[in-house]
């Protein structure tokens, strides 16, 4: 689409701009996956259980249907559920976390601005704009898609879809950000460089339980987020140069497809031998995301209201505005982050 209705450069700029980040964030992810793996088995050295994982992940997209691995996905996803539970495995005091939770606090420094910046990237991942879009167009009918005709109803059951998966997503992250803070920042625990010491630290406070259900949805986590990832990758890619494959087609049909996958699954693994601790690649991931997003949703907005490209579906006033004010406040933030980065 992009490469259809604007310059071609547009199209390349936005490859450099998300690809490397993605690649970063599939080698974290390996990583901590090899970790959590090594967790519950002991015996196995991390790197070895990345490798494991990430063919055992690649077997899957390979062989399973588009509509099953989607529903297989969507059963992970149960998992996340499990950050629900962690918190209230050890007392906690209800009316401070209320508190805190309505009137959150604010430091106006280099290090809180980065946090922000990678829960923005960590929120409205780049990634996420691909994938959706993508995904999307494999679950409709191609003969209505050739055709260019989408019925509104399906318009409205993808507003609705999207709606109730970001809402989910954002109660899960508001869980991970309270394990954290009531369990290991309230205890002392401030310096976490891998998904051994996060466990380690959970094991005394929120006991056996906890260890095992934090290992058990990392690895549920990496299940899905790889697989995405790495497709992702491969359908920026193919569609930049006008190759037309996806997940729904077979290996046969798709080889290119799936060889772009594998190798961003090996460059992932790779993450090991640059003995880079896995969370601050992840916390540099999420950054980057934060730092990206702005040029992406500025370019949705814009596509969001050609009418060459959206017809009778462009963006409403609503969606305008609100689109219009995230696009501030994400320029804002990086305007002070790199006021503390670089002049403060």
């Amino acid at each position: 689409m992009v490469k259809s209705h604007y310059p071609t450069w547009l199209l390349y700029f936005l490859i450099f701009l998300t690809c490397p980040a993605f690649l970063l964030n599939i080698g974290a992810v390996i990583a901590i996956l090899g970790e959590a793996g090594n967790l519950l088995f002991p015996h196995i050295p991390p790197l070895y259980c990345s490798i494991g994982f990430t063919l055992l992940l690649f077997i899957l997209i390979v062989l399973l249907p588009y509509r099953k691995l989607v529903h297989i996905m969507k059963y992970v996803c149960l998992c996340l559920l499990v950050y629900m539970v962690v918190p209230f495995l050890t007392p906690q005091k209800i009316g401070l976390i209320f508190r805190n939770t309505l009137v959150p606090s604010f430091h106006m420094d280099k290090d809180f601005m980065l946090i922000v910046t990678g829960l923005v990237g960590a929120i409205i991942s780049p990634y996420l704009f691909f994938w959706q879009t993508s995904s999307e167009v494999e679950e409709l009918d191609p003969l209505a898609l050739n055709k260019k005709v989408i019925k509104r109803n399906t318009i409205l059951a993808m507003r609705k879809d999207i709606l109730s998966g970001a809402l989910f997503a954002v109660l899960i992250m508001y869980f991970i950000i309270l394990t954290t803070g009531t369990i290991l920042h309230d205890h002392g625990i401030r310096n976490i460089n891998s998904i051994h010491d996060a466990a380690i630290a959970l094991k005394p406070l929120g006991g056996n339980l906890s260890y095992i259900l934090f290992s058990i949805r990392i690895i549920g986590t990496g299940f899905l987020i790889i697989p995405v990832l790495s497709a992702t990758i491969s359908y920026i890619i193919m569609e930049a140069f006008d190759l037309k494959a996806g997940l729904s087609k077979k290996l046969k049909e798709a080889k290119l497809f799936y060889l772009i996958i594998g190798i961003a699954m090996c460059f992932g693994n790779a993450m090991h031998w640059l003995h880079i601790s896995s969370i601050k690649a992840l916390l540099l991931t999420t950054i980057l995301y934060g730092v990206t997003a702005p040029f992406l949703i500025g370019i949705i907005l814009h596509v969001s209201n050609n009418k060459n490209i959206m017809g009778r579906n462009r963006n409403n006033r609503i969606s305008n505005i609100s689109g219009i004010f995230i696009l501030i406040l994400m320029v804002v933030n990086l305007l002070v982050l790199g006021y503390f980065m670089f002049l403060h």
